[in-house]
């Protein structure tokens, strides 16, 4: 367990590293940590999903595809049970098909749409302003059973947490609300 902490302490000093532009390491506190996850079927959805379980005050989402139904009833949920819990999204790719972007705005979930960039690429999450859920996996079905993904959930990371709620924040400025159709 003491090469996992220490593991999981070298990946978090080196994301913080590349999320920064820093070019010291960055202390991360003693109780950080992390789980992998793989697609297709490899516990990579069920990870998201207990990260959002997990959560008590706060969810915020970037997400280039969202059509995963299991992620967005999760995010549902957590806004149900008084999470605070906003997304933004990739504009184009969330217009052509079902996309969870328009289920979660009609049952009142901030949501907005980014179109700013060719793609907004990013797929991740900060989770109580502490922990982060990142990798390549989309927030699709077919992230979960048909591609080769990953997700990397970090515990426990509130420097890394604080850059990307940064990026997320700025992102969301940027974005257009979507708002309910029905």
């Amino acid at each position: 367990m003491k090469e996992k902490k220490r593991f999981a302490n070298v990946i978090a000093a080196v994301l913080l590293l590349m999320s920064s532009g820093m070019s010291t390491a960055a202390t991360l506190p003693a109780n950080a940590g992390y789980e992998v996850g793989f697609s297709p079927n490899a516990g990579a959805l069920d990870l998201v999903v207990k990260a959002i379980r997990s959560a008590k005050s706060s969810i915020l989402v970037a997400a280039y595809t969202f059509t995963s139904k299991p992620i967005a009833t999760a995010l549902l949920e957590a806004h149900q049970r008084g999470v605070k819990v906003a997304v933004v999204a990739d504009q184009d790719s969330n217009r052509k098909q079902y996309s969870a972007i328009q289920f979660l705005a009609n049952q009142r979930v901030p949501v907005r749409t980014n179109g700013h960039y060719s793609i907004l690429h990013n797929k991740f999450m900060v989770i109580d302003g502490q922990h982060l859920e990142t990798g390549s996996f989309n927030y699709s079905a077919a992230a979960a059973s048909k591609n080769a993904e990953n997700v990397l959930m970090l515990w426990n990371v509130k420097p890394i947490a604080n850059s990307y709620t940064q990026e997320w924040q700025r992102l969301w400025s940027e974005g257009d609300p979507v708002g309910k159709t029905y």
